[in-house]
This record gives C-alpha cells, sequence and structure tokens, in this order.
C-alpha cells in the first residue's frame, strides 16, 4: 500500500498530511490565496523533505495511492461576503420573498445577489418567451453580474427550467466571449421546496469559479508531475470524489467536516461520551459535537443560517480565529469576523499587516516563541506587533500596551467560549477537544470561560482536520423524489439511480461490485420524515401512501486505507521534562513559566500548571489549577483540578 496524503487548505495556513501506515509526517505553509496552487504545491513540497530527508516531490507523489484535499476558501468567502455577483431569474415574485424570509437570508442576499433580480412570466408564448430571456441576461450582465442563477416554481418547475436553458443557449452561445455562465437549480437538485433549491444554487453559483479554477490547475500540476490518479475532493458529507464528479456547493465546510471525522474517530478509541470539537484557524473557529462517537446531521443543512437541499454535518463556524482583526468600537473590543489571512496577515508576520490580531498580542505576551514559531520557518516581528497594538488598540482605549493585551486575551477568549454556549449547552461530562493552528493556545482559559474542565488536544493538533481527512472513503450519494408512489417506480428509480453510480464509480476507476450501496427510503408526511433502510433484492419494501413525498437515497462507497489513532495502551504517570523558562504575560501580572516540548516527553508524561507546552505548530498556556498527562499516542488530556472552576 502507497501512501495517504491529505491536505486542508485554510484561509492563513494550509495543512498536510503523509500518511505512511503507522507513520504520520506533517506539516504546514501560509496559504497564497492570490494563488492556491503555490500553497498547495510548497505544502507538498515541504511533507517530502520530511518523508525523504530532502525535497523529493516526484517521489512522493509516485509513491502516493490518493492525494485528497479540501479547503476553507468557500466557508471564508461566505463569512466574509466577498465573492461572485450572482444575477438571480424567477417565476414569481413571492419566490423572492421567501428568499429573503429571516434576517440571516436577508443578509446573504443582498450580499450574494442584492438587486439583481429578474422575473420571467412561464406562461409566455415561445417568441415572447424568447424576448424575455434575452432582456432579463441583458439587464442582469448590465447590472455587473457574472454569474447567472435560475430557479422556477410550481410541480413542472423541471420542465419551466429545461425550456429557458434551450432557449439561453441558443441566444447566448458558451463560445463566445463575455459569455455568462447558468445554473438551473434543478440540474443540481431535486428538491420540492422552492426557497432551499433556490438558495442551493445560488451558493453553488458563487463558490463554483474559484474552487474550478484552482482545482483543476491543481490537477494539471500534478499530472505534469506523472501523478496519474485524479485529485480526491473532500466533501462536507464526509465522502471523497474526483474534481469532474464534485459539485462546488460540496467544499463548502469540508475542512471542518475532516476535523469532524477526526473527532469522531478520537471519541470512540477514547471512549469518551460527549466531546465538543473546537477547531480553530486563522479565520474561523468550528464547532462540532459528538456524542456516542456519532455527529448530528442535519437532513436540510444551512450556510450561514440560510437553508439549503443538502444534508450537513451540524458543524458551525464563527468568524473568529487566529488572524481575526481585534479593534476598537465605542470603548469597546470588537473580535472579527474580518480576518487579514495570510495575506497580509497579522502584523507580527512582517508582510505589510498593520491590523492587530490575537496572533499579534500572544507574541508581545510571551507566549509565542518568535524563534521557533511555525516550526522555526516564519519570524515574527514584535516591534511590528507592539506597533499595531499600541496604534489601533491602546491609543484609542487609552491604555498601557499590558492592560491592552490583556483586555485583548479576554476578549478573544470570551468571544470564542461564547460561541461553544451558543453553539450548545455545556454539561458536566462535557470534553473540549482542542485543535487547529490557534486550537490549543488558550484552550484553558475558553474552558473555564465556557464552565468545561476536561480538555484534550490530539497529537496531530496542528492538522488534525487534514489528518481526520485520512478516515473517508470514495463514495457518491444520490437522491430523487418518485413521481409515483408504486413499487414498480421504486424499482425503475433505483435501476436508474444505481446505472449513475455505476458510471461514476467507473469514473473513479472502479467496478461498482467492488463498492458497498446502501439503499434507503425517506418517506416525508408533513413535518415528519422516516428514513427507512431497504435490501437491494427489495425485501421489506412498505406500502407507500399516495399522498406521501418519498425520496430515494442511494449511496456507493468504496472503502481505502484509513489513518489510526495510535497505540491503546495504558501509560504510568511519569514525570515530564522540562526544556526551559518563558517570561510570560499571565492575569496581568509577568511569570516565568516553565516549558515543556511535546516532542520531548515520554508516554504518562504528567505536570502542573501554570506552564508552556509547545509543538513545532501549536502552544498551549497551562494555567494554574490545570494538570496534563500524556497519553502512549502522544494525546495530552488537560485536567481542572477540583478546587473549582473560574468564575
Amino acid at each position: 500500500m502507497g501512501m495517504l496524503i491529505n491536505i486542508d487548505n485554510g484561509g492563513t495556513l494550509t495543512d498536510v498530511c503523509a500518511i505512511d501506515g503507522d507513520r504520520v509526517h506533517y506539516t504546514k505553509t501560509l496559504t497564497t490565496p492570490y494563488d492556491l496552487s503555490q500553497c498547495f504545491f510548497a505544502a507538498l513540497r515541504k511533507v517530502s523533505s520530511l518523508v525523504y530527508g530532502e525535497e523529493r516531490l516526484g517521489d512522493l507523489l509516485q509513491q502516493t495511492d490518493y492525494i485528497r484535499y479540501s479547503s476553507t476558501q468557500g466557508t471564508n468567502a461566505l463569512v466574509e461576503k466577498k465573492g461572485q455577483r450572482i444575477g438571480l431569474i424567477l417565476d414569481e415574485h413571492h419566490t423572492a420573498e421567501l428568499l429573503r424570509g429571516d434576517r440571516s437570508s436577508a443578509e446573504m442576499f443582498d450580499a450574494l445577489v442584492g438587486e439583481r433580480v429578474q422575473f420571467i412570466a412561464p406562461s409566455l408564448a415561445e417568441e415572447s418567451f424568447e424576448a424575455a430571456v434575452a432582456a432579463a441576461t441583458n439587464t442582469l450582465a448590465a447590472e455587473g453580474a457574472n454569474r447567472i442563477t435560475v430557479t422556477f416554481s410550481g410541480d413542472d418547475y423541471k420542465e419551466r427550467e429545461k425550456r429557458f436553458k434551450r432557449i439561453f443557449l441558443m441566444k447566448f452561445q458558451r463560445h463566445k466571449l463575455g459569455a455568462i455562465p447558468l445554473l438551473c437549480a434543478s440540474e443540481l437538485v431535486d428538491d420540492h421546496d422552492d426557497a432551499r433549491r433556490a438558495w442551493s444554487a445560488i451558493f453553488n453559483s458563487f463558490l463554483h469559479p474559484a474552487m474550478e479554477r484552482f482545482l483543476y490547475s491543481a490537477e494539471h500540476g500534478l499530472r505534469s508531475h506523472r501523478f496519474n490518479t485524479p485529485l480526491l475532493i473532500f466533501r462536507n458529507d464526509g465522502g471523497s470524489s474526483r474534481i469532474a464528479k464534485t459539485v462546488a456547493i460540496k467544499t463548502y465546510s469540508s475542512g471542518p467536516e475532516g476535523g469532524a471525522g477526526g473527532a469522531r474517530a478520537f471519541a470512540e478509541y477514547y471512549g469518551i461520551g460527549r466531546l465538543l470539537m473546537m477547531d480553530i484557524g486563522g479565520t474561523t473557529t468550528d464547532v462540532c459535537l459528538v456524542e456516542d462517537a456519532r455527529v448530528r446531521v442535519q437532513r436540510y443543512g444551512a450556510i450561514e443560517g440560510v437553508p439549503i437541499s443538502f444534508s450537513l454535518s451540524d458543524i458551525s463556524s464563527y468568524g473568529v480565529g487566529g488572524s481575526s482583526i481585534i479593534s476598537v468600537h465605542d470603548g469597546k473590543l470588537r473580535v472579527g469576523p474580518e480576518s487579514v489571512g495570510a495575506a497580509p496577515g497579522p502584523a507580527c508576520f512582517g508582510q505589510g499587516g498593520e491590523e492587530p490580531t490575537i496572533t499579534d498580542g500572544l507574541l508581545l505576551m510571551g507566549v509565542l516563541d518568535p524563534a521557533s514559531y511555525f516550526g522555526g520557518n516564519l519570524a515574527l516581528d514584535p516591534d511590528r506587533a507592539a506597533s499595531a497594538v499600541n496604534l489601533r488598540i491602546a491609543d484609542p482605549l487609552g491604555a498601557t500596551l499590558e492592560d491592552a493585551l490583556d483586555r485583548m486575551y479576554s476578549a478573544w477568549v470570551a468571544t470564542v467560549a461564547r460561541r461553544l454556549g451558543d453553539y450548545t449547552e455545556i454539561q458536566p461530562d462535557t470534553t473540549l477537544l482542542a485543535f487547529g493552528g490557534a486550537g490549543a493556545v488558550a484552550a484553558c482559559a475558553i474552558a473555564e470561560a465556557a464552565n468545561i474542565r476536561t480538555v484534550a488536544i490530539p497529537a496531530k493538533a496542528a492538522v488534525f482536520s487534514a489528518y481526520g481527512i485520512g478516515f473517508s472513503d470514495i463514495t457518491h450519494h444520490y437522491e430523487q423524489h418518485l413521481q409515483k408512489n408504486t413499487a414498480e417506480e421504486v424499482r425503475n428509480t433505483y435501476a436508474e439511480m444505481r446505472d449513475r453510480a455505476k458510471r461514476d464509480m467507473y469514473a473513479e476507476g472502479f467496478r461498482i461490485e467492488d463498492c458497498r450501496l446502501d439503499f434507503s427510503l425517506a418517506i416525508s408526511n408533513g413535518n415528519d420524515e422516516n428514513l427507512l433502510a431497504i435490501a437491494d433484492d427489495f425485501t421489506g419494501l412498505p406500502s407507500l401512501q399516495a399522498d406521501s413525498s418519498v425520496a430515494l437515497r442511494l449511496s456507493a462507497v468504496k472503502p481505502i486505507a484509513h489513518a489510526k489513532i495510535g497505540n491503546r495502551d495504558l501509560a504510568k504517570p511519569c514525570a515530564s521534562t522540562r526544556t526551559g523558562f518563558r517570561r510570560v504575560l499571565l492575569q496581568r501580572q509577568w511569570h516565568e513559566l516553565p516549558v515543556y516540548a511535546v516532542g520531548d516527553q515520554a508516554a504518562g508524561a504528567t505536570g502542573v500548571g501554570p506552564a508552556i507546552i509547545e509543538d513545532p505548530y501549536y502552544t498551549c498556556v497551562l494555567l494554574p489549577g490545570w494538570t496534563f498527562q500524556f497519553t502512549p499516542s502522544k494525546d495530552i488530556m488537560l485536567t481542572k483540578r477540583s478546587e473549582g472552576l473560574a468564575a
């Protein structure tokens, strides 16, 4: 078996894991948002140096079975509402009202669509309909739309949209300069809910261009290095597939889904009944709850609070991370959602950034070591950080630098802790799983603020979402509503869906006979939905009521090799190995804290706070009253001692 490579592209940093049996090599590189292919190949070159001791990208690719890629670019773009200008064509005015149904939907509609909406009556005769198509398209183009989405309503919405597309392609041929791409919602998803279907198409149109350009560029680059296996895209449903078989909306929140997959495996491995995932990157904090080794799935997911037609794991992304801008408004600090990303990055990166972030604050507090940060590959500039904090925080508040740093840290911690409480009720048995580049640094402080007394930091914390992708298989999912609720219709529809799965899996390089097929019926009566698993020989097929809404679902799964958590053996507690001391500003006072390097600790190594625990790619501040212990797998368990939680 060859290596498995997982890449998780974030807004600030890009993570890569090369899994070679029981060995895992991982590293990070700065994201290059102006050209994602640069950080993609930079990550591969860096990990090849770890595997071979020198850069040998060609050899790495020749010895790799699969490369799986996920990105938070779409998530970040929607959080910041920056991207494509969508033109929308509808056939009913009430649909526009549905799309703006609540505050979240209205804000998203204004950001992605705005006034670029046209209406066409479906009852128009052919000549008048053709003229209306041309007029609506030209108007939207003049208003600045660079992509057009069409959503019609009624029971025959598919036929209405087909009619529009036929005329559109006749009037505006794709090979002509300036042609505007078109997406009809019915081509993307089969959903009788007009608003969900429309929003799914709008989001897909928004996400598609940037992802398409980069992914095909990356695949072309891999082929130039003689890597002939298709690049696999890790999707937000937990599966992977090649680029040509992946729709753009499935890339939304795919990075956090990787973290959720890893969290699920972690909870199962350690027998943790209630695990709250906290993945803090540069731009967002992603939160997910794992109960009894399962992640809750929303039948109809939501993007930024807006319902869509696709299922999503119950993961919430909040605009607060290590590169989130901290600013003063009316004498109070605000954290995010805007982020400096990797370009220009925090002020301390020395790449032109002038806005203060928590990364700048942690550097000035002494938490981050400017010499060893980012594995020693990114020198930090304290003077630039101090200049940004003084100018943007201390001076507007009339505070000293030290007071400004303390208030920045408190505001950032409180913002993250509040998001945890917004997501779920914190129960006494909750364990916080902290990872991501900024997940561990203030995990104890966040846990105290959220009233959590147990924290786990996984061994691959810095790249855990990339690592979690290693638990996925190659999959395709299908769903189609029945036109008639009869057994014959079920069999015919299943046959059609199986043929689609056969073609798609053949395109992935596999026979359908080598795949697992999961077949079920989703039976809806009003707001209630019942999911019933069905054998492929249709035994146990129930009688279907004529007035029920019935959808067939089929999943085709080709299992591939998975990552492994590690050694299950218990380890005896033993003394930890201290590597030095660091002067740190903690609770408005400077302290000399012991520093424990992760790589120097044996299984069972224990210690007490206050202290610094440091990996080449993450740092953890262990507060007073907390203890740590390393497991045989080098995961770190942090526990708040019994004298009580901080107020």
